[in-house]
């Protein structure tokens, strides 16, 4: 078997970061002519299709994506190798993470943890709206997408939704906040409540339960973020409607307290992957 051509590979490093035939021609001083002759030979040895083209722009495919991103790895560890002979360095493969805006930071960093600290690994965490994340996700620009509210998905869907973690949902608050002894109902009612917003399951669910309990609560605050739900309860503003998990290091410390674990609530999480021809195999390790 013929060796890699790191020569071509060396100018399809140069048009992926570029997007463009002729700007990455200019840039290595070669035609656009033999530039493309230069990555249809390396297709050829990959036996794979590196770009698509959409007018004047290559966008890479996801067998592409993959060549870049060992390229990055192969010219980084070359870099190193010219910076010293003592440390080659260790390539590291990206784990491209989406996760959304207003999910639990305690929730992502527990997801991450078979990954955190490996050489071989670099994590590359985004976040932002299931809008954004979402394509990003069938672009190929990311590997996974954590959320607590998966996208539809039908039988032409490429969406994998895995649920990833499951934790109960508390009335969270501040010691003095809490009379002892209270009922479910009694703090529901009578105790000012830092609720989520109303789009999310979780407040579905926590409405479907007042109506049960033919309670009517006491709202101070709706909030779609759960660092601000957090951060919210930390001072005292009310019983906050939120995963343990949410707050666990203030409950260790004594900082907050569980009341009450709501019945028959639960927040389930989710890790959202496309399926593709080539996985990135680090997956494994978080998934």
């Amino acid at each position: 078997m013929a060796d890699l051509n790191y020569h071509h590979l060396r100018y399809f490093h140069v048009v992926a970061h570029e997007g463009h035939l002729t700007r990455a021609a200019e840039k290595l001083n070669v035609s656009q002519s033999a530039l493309s002759s230069q990555i249809r030979q390396l297709e050829d040895r990959l036996g794979q299709k590196l770009f698509d083209r959409r007018g004047r722009s290559l966008i890479l495919t996801e067998a592409g994506r993959i060549a870049l991103d060992h390229a990055d790895s192969i010219f980084t560890t070359g870099r190193e190798l010219l910076n010293t002979l003592k440390q080659t360095g260790m390539a590291r493969r990206p784990l491209r993470v989406g996760a959304i805006s207003t999910l639990s930071r305690n929730f992502q960093l527990s997801f991450l943890k078979p990954a955190l600290g490996r050489k071989d690994v670099e994590i590359i965490l985004r976040s932002g709206s299931s809008a954004e994340l979402i394509p990003a996700l069938t672009a190929l620009q990311l590997d996974v997408v954590l959320t607590n509210q998966p996208p539809d998905a039908d039988a032409l869907s490429d969406f994998v939704v895995q649920a990833v973690d499951t934790q109960p949902v508390g009335l969270i608050c501040t010691p003095d906040l809490c009379p002892k002894h209270h009922s479910i109902q009694e703090l529901i009612s009578t105790v000012p409540l830092i609720l989520p917003a109303y789009s999310s399951v979780m407040r579905m669910h926590f409405d479907a339960l007042c109506d049960r309990l033919d309670v009517t609560p006491q709202i101070a605050a709706e909030v779609e973020d759960m660092a601000m739900m957090r951060l919210l309860a930390r001072e005292g503003a009310g019983l906050a409607v939120i995963p343990s998990i949410v707050v666990k290091d203030e409950i260790v410390s004594g900082r907050l307290i569980e009341a009450h674990v709501l019945p028959d609530i639960l927040e389930t999480f989710y890790a959202v992957t496309v399926r593709r021809k080539f996985p990135n195999p680090v997956l494994s390790l978080v998934c």
